[in-house]
């Protein structure tokens, strides 16, 4: 019965993964090194998803909320300003829902030389 149970949830977990949307692409592509820092950032998803925060870190410095006002409902693509710093790494991380209402996550990093 345990087993049963244990492989139902396995099944019904991995549906929700599915569900659920991840970047098809970003631009700067995760781990990229640019000569210089680009003027906005761009995810796209496979599915529709609803941005609610993105940040970005540049170097040790603090996260940095990037401006959303032109992103509020659900879409597959969203390019976003990009506050160049100039040199050194930048991490960029995500927040967003899924269509079915699922919070969704994720994020990703370049350099600039």
């Amino acid at each position: 019965m345990t087993r049963f149970l244990l492989a139902g949830l396995l099944i019904l977990s991995a549906t929700a993964a599915f569900a659920h949307s991840k970047p098809d692409t970003t631009a700067p592509a995760d781990g990229a090194v640019l000569a210089q820092a680009p003027a906005r950032i761009v995810l796209s998803f496979a599915k529709r998803i609803r941005l609610t925060r993105v940040r970005m870190r540049h170097g040790d410095g603090p996260a940095v909320a990037l401006d959303l006002t032109r992103h509020k409902g659900f879409a597959t693509r969203f390019a976003i300003a990009l506050p160049g710093r100039g040199r050194g790494l930048y991490r960029i991380e995500w927040r967003g829902l899924a269509a079915d209402g699922h919070t969704m996550r994720g994020g990703f990093g370049f350099r600039v030389k």
